[in-house]
C-alpha cells in the first residue's frame, strides 16, 4: 500500500483499517495539515467501541441493542478519549512530497497484523525527513470491539495476544520488525512527540515536554506557565483544552521490546491443498521452484521477474528451514518440504555434490504430488531468467505431453539426443498418462546415483534414445506420454548461440525474442592442453577467483592466487568474488593464521611451476569440448588415457 501511493498523483495518501468509522472532522484535519509548509506524517489511534450498535433496516441510522437511536458524533466525543497505541488501531496519513517517509526499506509486512504502522512511524521519526505528529486529539474515529475477533485487546499483552493465540502472520510481522530498521535498537517515544488538537475551531500543536502551545496559523508560540494568557477569552479556551487533554490518559504509550524478544518459530499455517487452492489459476496450474537457502539470492530474482511480468500462480517449495523462514518472512508462498533425509547447507549442497543430487530428485516427487492433487505444473529451476509468460504457449500442447527444455547446445540436428532433457524446465498436464510416466521418472530416480535428470531421459526417451519418434519428440510406450522438447529459439539452454557472450545478454535475448533462458552458460568447461597460470584464465573472467575443487569446504586454503600455475588433468572452480567473502566469512572460524615466526604453508601440490610455452591453437572452449553436465568428468579422463602422454611430477614452486 505504501509502495502504491508512491505511484498516485493525489496530493494525500491514507492507510486506514477497513474497519475503522470516520467522522466529518477527518477531512476538515487533513485539509489544514495540507497547508503546512513542509512534508508531514501524521497517525491518529482508533477509538474502540465497547458497546456494539447497528444501522436500522432502512440502512440510514445507528441503533443500540434496544433500539434508541445513536447520535454517533456525540455519543463517541461525550465518553472519556483513552486509548492505546499497541492495542488498537491506527490510521496514517501523509502529504505525497519530495521527501520520503523514512529511510531504508519497508519490510514486507502484512498489514493488520501488528507492528506494522508503529514501525513506519518509528522509522519516520528517527529518519527526521518529515514532521511527524500526533492527531489523535484532532480526528475522531472509531472500530467496533468485536468480542469474536481474533485479537483480544483487553488483554495487557503487547497487540492484545495472549501467549496461547499467536498466529504466524503476528510472528512474521515481529520478525521483519526485530530484523529491519531500528523499531529494536533505537524505540522512539511517542509520549514527546507533537499532539495536533481541535481548540475553539483552531488547530494548535502542543509540545507537552516543553509545555508549549504552537497555533497552526500563527507564527508565535503560547507558554503554558504565562499567567497573561487567562485574561483573553481565546487563551482561556486554549488552556480548558489543554487541562482536558492532560487530565485523560490519551494516547498510552508502550513498548515492543518485550514482543520482540520472543522467540516464536515462523510457520504458515496452510498446508499445500490449501495453498494450490489459493495460488492456481483458473486453468488449475501453478508455477513450482524448489529452493534451498543458498540458492536464496536467485530465488528473489526469479519472484521479481514474476511479479513484474504479473505471475501470481507461483510457489516455493522450501528445502530447509532458513530458506522457509526467509521465503516467509519475504511474503511468498512457501511450503517446506519434510521428508528430506540429507541435511541441507550453504556449504554442502552446491552444484555436483552428493547433496545436490538427492535435492534435485525432490522436485520430480513434488511435481508428482502436486499432479495428483489435479493441478497442472510448470517446474521451474530458479536460475531460469522469464523474458515473457510462457503458460499460455505451454499449456497449448494439450494433455498427456510433457513439454521441456532441450540442454542440446549445437546449432543444427536433433535437439532430443540422449540425456539432453533439462529437468528444470518442464510443464505437466494432470491426467492419468501424465502421472504414470512421472511414477516411473521418481522410481527410476530413486534407485540411481546421479541426479533426476537422467532419469527424465532415459525414463521416458529411453536409453540412448530408444523412443525418439521425431527430431523433437519422444514417446513412452507404456504411458503413451509424449515428451516435446522446446523450440531452442524461444526457450534456449545457457550454451546456445553464445547467448552469454554478449554485452548486453538481456537485450540480446529480447531482440531475439526468447521467452525463457538458463540464468548460466549451461556447465560451460574451458579446457586447456597445457599448464597455464591462473592469472591467463582469470583474463576472460573478471571480477573472478580460481579455486580447487574443496572450495566450499575450505575456502582460505582452496583459493589460488593469479601466480599459481593451473595444470593438465586437474579440475578448477572460477567463483564469483561475492561467493568468494561469503564463504570466507562463514569459515573464519576455521582459517588457520601463521604466526610471525611461521611461513605460511600451501596445501595443495597443485600449485607448482611448470616450464614451456603454451600453444594458442592448444587452448580449447565449450563449443569444441562440450559435454553434459552429468558426465563431463568422466569424458575427460578418458580422453585423457587415450593420450597416453607420460607423467610429468609437479615442481614445487620456490619461495621468494
Amino acid at each position: 500500500m505504501v509502495a502504491r501511493s508512491k505511484a498516485s498523483s493525489s496530493d494525500v495518501s491514507v492507510v486506514i483499517d477497513p474497519n475503522t468509522i470516520l467522522l466529518p472532522d477527518f477531512i476538515k484535519t487533513i485539509r489544514h495539515a495540507h497547508r503546512l509548509d513542509h512534508d508531514w506524517l501524521l497517525f491518529s489511534s482508533s477509538k474502540s467501541v465497547p458497546h456494539p450498535f447497528h444501522l436500522d433496516a432502512d440502512g440510514k441510522h445507528w441503533l443500540r441493542d434496544d433500539g434508541s437511536r445513536v447520535k454517533t458524533q456525540k455519543d463517541f466525543l461525550s465518553e472519556e478519549r483513552k486509548w492505546n497505541l499497541c492495542e488498537g488501531k491506527i490510521l496514517i496519513a501523509w502529504n505525497n512530497g519530495d521527501l520520503p517517509l523514512h529511510k531504508g526499506v519497508l519490510p514486507p509486512f502484512l498489514y493488520g497484523k501488528g507492528l506494522h504502522n508503529r514501525w513506519l512511524i518509528n522509522e519516520a521519526l528517527l529518519s527526521d525527513f518529515r514532521f511527524v505528529f500526533d492527531a489523535s486529539w484532532a480526528i475522531s474515529n472509531l472500530y467496533l470491539n468485536d468480542l469474536d475477533q481474533d485479537f483480544d485487546r483487553a488483554s495487557e499483552h503487547f497487540l492484545g495476544l495472549a501467549t496461547e493465540k499467536r498466529f504466524w502472520e503476528v510472528a512474521g510481522n515481529s520478525n521483519l520488525a526485530m530484523l529491519y530498521g531500528s523499531l529494536y535498537f533505537h524505540e522512539q517515544n511517542f509520549s514527546n512527540i507533537f499532539r495536533l488538537f481541535q481548540c475553539g475551531g483552531h488547530y494548535l500543536f502542543i509540545n507537552s515536554a516543553q509545555m508549549v502551545v504552537y497555533p497552526l496559523r500563527y507564527k508565535g508560540s503560547l507558554s503554558l506557565r504565562k499567567e497573561v494568557m487567562s485574561k483573553l477569552t481565546r487563551e482561556k479556551q486554549i488552556l480548558e483544552c489543554i487541562d482536558t487533554i492532560k487530565s485523560t490518559e490519551g494516547a498510552k504509550d508502550c513498548s515492543v521490546k518485550d514482543y520482540l524478544n520472543m522467540s516464536t518459530p515462523i510457520s504458515l499455517s496452510l498446508s499445500l491443498e490449501i495453498l494450490l487452492s489459493l495460488r492456481a489459476d483458473k486453468n488449475k496450474t501453478v508455477v513450482l521452484a524448489v529452493v534451498g537457502y543458498s540458492y536464496k539470492d536467485m530465488l528473489m530474482s526469479w519472484v521479481c521477474r514474476l511479479n513484474h511480468l504479473q505471475i501470481s500462480n507461483f510457489l516455493v517449495c522450501a528445502l530447509d528451514d532458513d530458506i522457509y523462514d526467509f521465503s516467509i518472512l519475504q511474503g511468498l508462498p512457501s511450503f517446506k518440504y519434510t521428508n528430506l533425509e540429507t541435511e541441507i547447507s550453504f556449504d554442502n549442497c552446491h552444484f555436483g555434490t552428493e547433496c545436490f543430487q538427492k535435492v534435485t530428485k525432490v522436485k520430480s516427487r513434488m511435481v508428482l504430488q502436486i499432479l495428483k492433487l489435479g493441478y497442472n505444473v510448470l517446474m521451474s529451476d530458479v536460475d531460469i531468467y522469464w523474458f515473457k509468460n510462457p503458460l499460455p504457449l505451454l499449456s497449448s500442447f494439450g494433455p498427456a505431453v510433457l513439454v521441456a527444455q532441450s540442454d542440446e547446445y549445437k546449432l543444427t540436428g536433433p535437439i532430443n539426443l540422449p540425456r539432453r532433457l533439462n529437468s528444470g524446465f518442464y510443464y505437466a498436464h494432470s491426467d492419468a498418462m501424465t502421472i504414470a510416466a512421472l511414477k516411473k521418472v521418481v522410481k527410476h530416480a530413486a534407485n540411481s546415483n546421479l541426479s533426476e535428470q537422467p532419469s527424465f531421459y532415459d525414463t521416458l526417451c529411453g536409453e540412448g534414445g530408444y523412443n525418439r519418434i521425431d527430431d523433437s519428440r519422444c514417446l513412452e510406450p507404456q504411458t503413451n506420454l509424449t515428451v516435446q522438447f522446446l523450440d531452442r529459439d524461444l526457450f534456449p539452454n545457457g550454451a546456445y548461440k553464445d547467448i552469454w557472450q554478449e554485452r548486453n545478454v538481456k537485450e540480446a535475448c529480447l531482440m531475439k525474442g526468447y521467452h525463457c533462458a538458463d540464468n548460466h552458460p549451461g556447465g560451460k568447461v574451458d579446457m586447456y592442453e597445457c599448464a597455464i597460470s591462473a592469472a591467463q584464465l582469470l583474463k576472460n573472467y573478471p571480477g573472478r577467483h580460481v579455486a580447487l575443487p574443496d572450495f566450499f569446504d575450505r575456502p582460505h586454503e582452496s583459493l589460488l592466487t593469479a601466480d599459481d600455475i593451473l595444470l593438465r588433468g586437474k579440475k578448477y572452480l572460477v567463483i564469483p568474488s561475492s561467493s568468494v567473502e561469503k564463504l570466507k566469512h562463514r569459515h573464519s572460524h576455521k582459517a588457520k593464521h601463521p604466526t610471525e615466526d611461521e611461513e605460511p604453508k600451501l596445501d595443495r601440490e597443485e600449485v607448482v611451476d611448470v616450464s614451456g610455452d603454451c600453444l594458442e591453437n592448444s587452448i580449447s572452449f565449450t563449443k569444441d569440448f562440450y559435454a553434459s553436465k552429468e558426465r563431463w568428468s568422466s569424458w575427460l579422463w578418458k580422453k585423457r588415457q587415450q593420450e597416453k602422454e607420460p607423467f610429468v611430477p609437479p615442481i614445487p614452486t620456490p619461495k621468494r
